[in-house]
């Protein structure tokens, strides 16, 4: 299957993620979960106007999917084609159509029907206490991970590419008016993203024409320092804000900004229509590379399947939702945006170089500079199909990148700080907001820059993010298959895709417990005994409480109604 076309396996990717969308999720939505556009959601019963806020659907959209989306989709796949495109492809496709769209769907359904209420909350509710607790444990390093890790990558991407700069803190103005004129003057949507659009993609033009580069030494600092600091007092100050000010405008613009840079790597790759010129199966590994199986199932994550997708949509998407009905847009096809993210970087670092001898000579070492490949490939396609400048579509991809990024730290930090202060209550400690958000920057920006001031300590405990998200992916359809089981409803179309996430998670762990162990890193090691043994504690709890679910008495239903005027529709 060498030298395969790559308009072949993106036709076949979209196509079999748009009939998830259109078909299987339409299923879940009517026979599983049962969605009720009548029932009177979070949103509208805790309305507060920070958090909890009636939104439009695509607007929310937006912010779910930029916000789950990240660098992750982009990394993930970059690394994981060392293997071989056909594995990738695979799982990539298989994974969105059936888990990721399930699960982000389910885990937003679930928290809809508790008040809002995070996925960790709802392990107290549906597992035990005893759960609860340790969930919590899982979902803190995870999320830790994430806001020291993107930091890292969002700073070196700004140094890398500096035309990026501009757009990047531009994007922030653009965000902030979009979100005033939707809100406070109530303009038209439609013309409102439109001009949205077109002032970002402006900035990345002006950015690429103006590069901007940080001084080699500031306050005694290298350029990534100085860019991680701005980026944790900005996603300090960011998750503190209302979310209509500048959450959900920006995730929102950066959503249609992704689908348009989306459309430009697909439109390009049906003008060029690249070769493969990677293997299918590669059999000449390089040297260090783990074993695909059940590597390749941790090293994909977003993009197929995710645990932190489950800490969103519980977390702040759900004090979002208008109506029930609504989760199927925002949480299936949310998924399927990431999985149709994670296609073209699979193309982009697949069929965006010459020759093989070239593609094995950027893929010499097991997860090298996946992103600089991703930008590197991809530019070259869109060079080739659409005559864009290397230089502008590198520009073009980085900024897509860098965004992404970001949506996912700030948010990142806001759900952190809702874990520090349900952590504060389980010790009968009351932590205000600004107290919470204080302490995740500096536990997040302490281990960023524990290992000197380059910020290079933010990539410490990544190795564990993989099976971490993972492992939490499957503890959350475990509480789900508890809620559906408490329900009488169909609980196969979740239990399953447990099951299988749950065993390649955790062979995962397993394995990278020996490698931390073999080679002395004990840090890695430890974090590592923890997160496996919190995870099958609370999986044996979750066994416990399917058993009970499914001898117990059936759950009703618990549909409260909206009022005629909360049904009028959001412009």
């Amino acid at each position: 299957m060498d030298g395969v076309n790559s308009l072949v396996i993106a036709v076949i990717g979209i196509a079999m993620m748009l009939s998830g969308y259109f078909l299987y999720s339409r299923f879940l939505a009517k026979k599983v979960y049962k969605l009720n556009a009548e029932f009177k959601t979070p949103a509208h019963q805790f309305n507060d106007g920070v958090d909890y806020v009636p939104t439009n659907r695509y607007v929310l959209w937006g912010h779910h999917f930029t916000s789950v989306a990240g660098a992750a989709p982009i990394v993930g796949p970059a690394v994981a084609v060392i293997w071989g495109w056909l594995p990738a492809f695979l799982w990539v496709t298989i994974g969105t159509v059936f888990i990721a769209g399930m699960h982000d769907l389910g885990a937003l359904w679930a928290s809809q029907r508790n008040r809002g209420q995070s996925i960790g909350t709802l392990s107290g509710r549906y597992i035990s206490a005893r759960g609860r607790n340790l969930f919590l444990v899982v979902v803190f390093l995870l999320l830790l991970m994430v806001v020291a890790a993107f930091a890292v990558v969002i700073s070196n991407l700004l140094v890398a590419q500096p035309g990026a700069v501009i757009p990047t803190w531009g994007a922030l103005l653009v965000a902030l008016a979009v979100g005033q004129a939707i809100y406070r003057f109530r303009w038209n949507l439609l013309a409102v993203t439109a001009v949205g659009v077109i002032a970002l993609y402006g900035l990345i033009i002006l950015g690429n024409s103006y590069p901007i580069s940080l001084p080699e030494s500031t306050f005694g600092l290298a350029p990534n320092g100085v860019w991680i600091i701005v980026l944790f007092l900005y996603a300090g100050i960011a998750s503190l804000l209302p979310v209509w000010v500048l959450l959900q405008p920006r995730d929102y613009i950066n959503g249609v900004q992704l689908f348009i840079g989306l459309g430009i790597l697909y439109g390009a790759t049906m003008f060029a229509t690249p070769t493969i010129v990677a293997p299918a199966i590669n059999t000449n590994l390089p040297e260090g590379t783990p074993s695909m199986i059940p590597l390749l199932f941790v090293t994909i994550a977003c993009g197929a399947i995710s645990g932190f997708h489950g800490t969103v949509a519980s977390g702040t998407t759900s004090k979002q939702l208008d109506r029930e009905t609504d989760a199927r847009f925002v949480g299936y096809f949310g998924a399927v945006g990431e999985g149709l993210l994670a296609l073209g970087a699979i193309i982009a670092t697949t069929a965006g170089f010459q020759t093989l001898a070239q593609w094995e000579d950027v893929y010499a070492s097991f997860n090298d500079n996946p992103v600089g490949n991703f930008v590197e490939g991809g530019g070259a396609i869109v060079n080739a199909g659409l005559g864009i400048p290397v230089d502008l579509s590198a520009t073009i991809l980085a900024t897509m990148a860098v965004l992404f990024a970001a949506t996912t730290m700030d948010t990142g930090v806001r759900l952190m700080r809702f874990v520090v202060q349900e952590i504060g209550e389980l010790a009968k400690i009351r932590i205000g907001v600004i107290a919470a958000t204080v302490i995740v920057i500096v536990i997040g920006g302490g281990l960023t820059f524990s290992q000197g001031a380059d910020g290079s300590g933010g990539m410490l405990i990544w190795p564990l993010f993989g099976t971490t998200n993972q492992l939490l992916a499957s503890l959350t359809m475990g509480i789900i298959v508890v809620m559906l089981m408490r329900k009488r409803r169909p609980f196969l179309p979740v239990l399953i895709p447990m099951a299988f996430v749950l065993v390649m998670s955790s062979w995962a762990a397993v394995v990278q417990v020996f490698s931390f162990f073999n080679g002395g890193e004990w840090l890695l090691f430890s974090i590592n005994v923890v997160i496996i043994f919190a995870a099958v504690w609370v999986l044996a709890e979750c066994i416990m409480s399917m058993k009970r679910a499914l001898s117990g008495k059936k759950e009703p239903e618990d549909d409260v109604a909206l009022t005629a005027e909360e049904k009028l529709p959001l412009r």
